[in-house]
């Protein structure tokens, strides 16, 4: 004789049923006696942060920098060639990758040898990319698979060099994400990632080590649009 758990109150054919067949019972038992929303109290159109105290550029930067990112503002397109140089030479940096072709002209305007193709990207040390948008609050940087730089220039280097203007900065990740969909009318890139600072783990006997997982080092040019 079956002895029936007396703390399973589902009737005995969902008991006797298969894994497939409970599931779908379960589901349509809930479809038809609704549960009722135990947090209808909650309120989801307040900010949930508070509001910034200073401008999203100068906001981005410190926080940015704390994040463990290099920081570098240029006063015009021109002055940014000049300090992306004078870093490459300052580390001894004797190429980079680079897949925009904007950016591989103001690389090589600068006298940086680029490398554009796929052979050795396993010992690229130096990339530089765009970014999708700057997000203030955080320091962080929005990057995705529809940018020419594709996936991997933002996981693979040891160090990424990432170019930018203060267009591009906005408050928060939701701003950020509305403007992705009307960038791309709504269909959105397959892989959207956002970073903040370089890469890091403490996965291992809890010991920090950076360029784990990502660049070891991030660097950021920003410069205001060119009007």
């Amino acid at each position: 004789m079956k002895t029936r758990n007396k703390f399973n109150t589902r009737p005995e054919h969902i008991r006797e049923s298969t894994t497939r067949e409970k599931v779908l019972k379960n589901i349509r038992h809930a479809l038809i006696e609704p549960a009722d929303n135990p947090f209808s109290g909650v309120e989801f159109d307040s900010p949930v942060y508070k509001s910034m105290n200073e401008p999203p550029d100068i906001n981005f930067a410190r926080e940015f920098t704390l994040a463990g990112g290099k920081f570098i503002f240029c006063e015009s397109p021109e002055d940014m060639v000049k300090k992306v140089r004078l870093v490459f030479d300052e580390h001894f940096w004797e190429q980079a990758w680079c897949r925009d072709e904007a950016l591989t002209g103001m690389l090589r305007h600068a006298g940086i040898k680029v490398k554009t193709g796929d052979d050795d990207m396993e010992s690229m040390k130096v990339a530089v990319t765009s970014c999708e948008y700057l997000i203030a609050r955080f320091g962080s940087i929005m990057v995705s698979s529809r940018q020419k730089s594709g996936r991997r220039m933002h996981v693979y280097p040891e160090i990424h060099v990432v170019i930018a203007f203060t267009s591009q900065v906005v408050n928060d990740l939701k701003d950020a994400i509305e403007k992705m969909k009307i960038k791309y009318s709504g269909r959105l890139p397959s892989m959207i990632s956002v970073v903040t600072g370089p890469g890091r783990t403490a996965d291992i006997e809890k010991t920090l080590v950076m360029g784990a997982h990502g660049p070891k080092e991030v660097y950021l040019f920003m410069a205001d649009d060119v009007e």
